[in-house]
């Protein structure tokens, strides 16, 4: 059943209160040298939804990340997670508590089957005391189950065909899928998706938004790093917006996506601009190639040229021998030309 309910208790913005949240951090800063990384005041994921965190590269989302599940170590704050203290928790024990993490890098053991990895993500394993490990009736009921358990992930992901391959086989795609799976084996609360789309093969984006959708579905919470507005509006129930350490944002996709602060946060000045829909960056573009101070539209446009290699014009982009851009002219392409260059 669909829980319609709101999932603040009062106005909508940075910080705000939600009804029944699963993680609140309060006043989270991480410093590298004299850079403010995260700077957090306040902070709540509402429980049993799927929420998004984003911001442009540098925002700080994965650093923020690596410290409420204790892969780093904060310069202050405090942070709970189902009303337990969990700051200063070693990054296994968070696991253990069912608060589990992917990496925007996969971290698969490609030397280990498919099966040994999801074996690995498993808790409650007598085989791994030294001593027990000498008697197979003392560990082999309980290995007996992680497998039976890892083989109905295997199949809901669509991997039991590799069960038996290396991890190293796999492609890109598949790796994230089988490190989602992995991350299953813990029985979670709380699924924190660090990238998940990315260097993913099209083909298999769907079936990764549908595994997304399917955790809430099994009453889990996400929490998801993610780039792509489009995939963002189509499966998050609530945004959370970061930029230069901090949360500038909060809300529903479909409010947040023309939130002033974030279009400032990823475009600077121009405030008129949907990012969520392609109309809208298109409209950007064709305004940004009017602007005096643009590049967009000009020999200097570089990777602001639309893709495929074309101006805004339709004309071909050429990259030169000292790596400039620009327009390509009769000179650059004809094969024949003996006109020097300089």
């Amino acid at each position: 059943m669909t829980d319609s309910r709101d999932i603040t208790t009062g106005q909508t913005g940075p910080g705000c209160k939600k009804r029944d949240p699963i993680l609140v951090a309060e006043k989270v800063t991480r410093q590298f040298g004299g850079m403010n990384a995260v700077d957090v005041d306040y902070l709540e994921v509402p429980r049993n939804k799927i929420t998004a965190l984003i911001g442009p590269n540098g925002a700080g989302k994965t650093t923020l990340f690596n410290l409420l599940t204790g892969f780093d170590t904060p310069n202050s704050g405090q942070w709970r997670f189902d009303d337990r203290d969990i700051a200063g928790v070693p990054s296994y024990k968070v696991a253990r508590m069912g608060m589990v993490r992917t990496f925007q890098l996969t971290k698969v053991m490609g030397k280990l089957t498919v099966m040994e990895n999801m074996r690995l993500g498993a808790t409650a394993q007598p085989g791994e005391s030294l001593a027990r490990a000498l008697f197979k009736g003392l560990w082999g009921k309980r290995e007996k189950e992680i497998t039976e358990q890892a083989d109905v992930l295997l199949a809901k992901f669509k991997l039991d065909a590799k069960k038996d391959d290396y991890a190293a086989s796999l492609s890109g795609g598949q790796r994230k899928l089988l490190e989602m799976a992995r991350a299953l084996m813990v029985k979670p609360v709380l699924v924190m998706l660090d990238e998940p789309m990315a260097g993913v093969n099209p083909a298999l984006t769907q079936s990764l938004l549908d595994h997304i959708k399917n955790l809430k579905a099994e009453g889990m919470t996400v929490l998801f790093v993610e780039h792509d507005m489009h995939m963002v509006r189509h499966i998050a129930d609530w945004v959370v917006v970061m930029a230069e350490g901090r949360i500038v944002a909060e809300g529903p996709p479909e409010i947040v996506m023309k939130d002033k602060a974030v279009i400032d946060a990823y475009l600077g000045a121009h405030h008129d601009v949907d990012l969520g829909d392609s109309k809208g960056v298109e409209m950007l573009e064709v305004e940004l190639a009017q602007d005096e101070e643009s590049v967009v539209g000009t020999a200097d446009a570089g990777i602001l040229a639309h893709p495929g290699g074309t101006q805004l014009d339709g004309t071909p982009v050429e990259t030169t021998p000292t790596g400039q851009t620009g327009p390509a002219t009769t000179a650059d392409t004809a094969p024949d030309s003996k006109e020097t260059r300089p």
